[in-house]
């Protein structure tokens, strides 16, 4: 078992989080028989070790009919800290939603690296934190309830193949600072689980305010290999992160809204080897419905 010194601090998102169908309010029942539904967003958020965190995503929703839906989404990051800078593409998914009845929904997709989580510098990988996407390809499973206009989420994501991140602390003898990072050679990273609740005030015929909690549990202890070959646990890596978020959307029209959005722990796991640390996420997003 090995522990690292890094304490996480929160949002702890793998990607399920903001995927279209387990937004609150989403997949929504429309009444036409089909839609087609694209978004545009930018984040900004601060991660651990003093990085600097720039996203970007492009997502792409159609609706067949009042029961079935598909979506599709690009991401992209950027992370800029005291040691190094870093940008990419990160990951597509792709995901079909089903809303039955009584009130209940249903979601399945999965998600694609655009890179294999082992970027380098000076012909050393780099640590997570630095990597633009997990490089896991992972199952996505959710269904949702809405009870009036509250609406409860329950997702999973877990990895079905690993990344060839091999970052150790020890590779980095120019910048001694890396000995901060978390080792991830041959990183083995365990699934979540998610629960989102989250309920829509309406303000007035333009604006709403939608708050809502998002506890996400790491379901085991990540694993990785020094540099003797010895298979080790992360001890902390498994645990809970309890997010608080809050969404104001205002509706320019019928087809167009911008949506800003908050993100925050109130509560974290101690080490995250996975990089995804974030003190607080600010979003903004434009969405247009044809």
């Amino acid at each position: 078992m090995y522990t690292h010194q890094a304490k996480g601090q929160g949002c702890s998102d793998a990607g399920f989080c903001t995927i279209n169908a387990l937004m609150p309010q989403g997949p929504e029942t429309v009444e036409t028989k089909q839609y087609n539904q694209v978004k545009f967003g930018l984040s900004n958020g601060k991660a651990d070790h003093d990085i600097t965190i720039w996203s970007f995503y492009m997502e792409y929703s159609r609706s067949i009919n009042k029961q079935f839906s598909i979506d599709t989404k690009l991401t992209g990051l950027s992370q800029n800290g005291s040691l190094t800078s870093a940008a990419g593409l990160s990951d597509i998914y792709l995901n079909a939603n089903y809303t039955g009845i009584s009130n209940a929904f249903f979601t399945t997709g999965i998600k694609l690296p655009l890179t294999d989580g082992n970027k380098k510098k000076n012909g050393a990988s780099l640590p997570m934190d630095y990597q633009s996407s997990l490089g896991t390809t992972d199952l996505i499973l959710g269904i949702g309830y809405r009870i009036k206009k509250a609406e409860l989420v329950i997702a999973w994501q877990q990895p079905l193949t690993q990344n060839n991140n091999a970052f150790l602390s020890t590779d980095h003898p120019g910048d001694p600072a890396f000995t901060q990072f978390q080792s991830t050679n041959k990183y083995v990273r365990k699934g979540d689980v998610l629960l989102r609740v989250s309920y829509p005030l309406i303000l007035n015929e333009k604006w709403k305010l939608t708050p809502g909690i998002l506890p996400i549990y790491h379901l085991s202890e990540d694993e990785f290999t020094d540099a003797s070959g010895k298979e080790n646990t992360i001890a902390g890596s498994q645990g809970l992160t309890f997010n608080g978020n809050l969404f104001l959307d205002y509706s320019i029209n019928k087809s167009s809204l911008v949506q800003l959005s908050f993100g925050t722990p109130f509560i974290a796991r101690d080490v995250r080897p996975d990089g995804l640390t974030r003190k607080y996420v600010v979003t903004l997003e434009y969405r247009y419905r044809f």
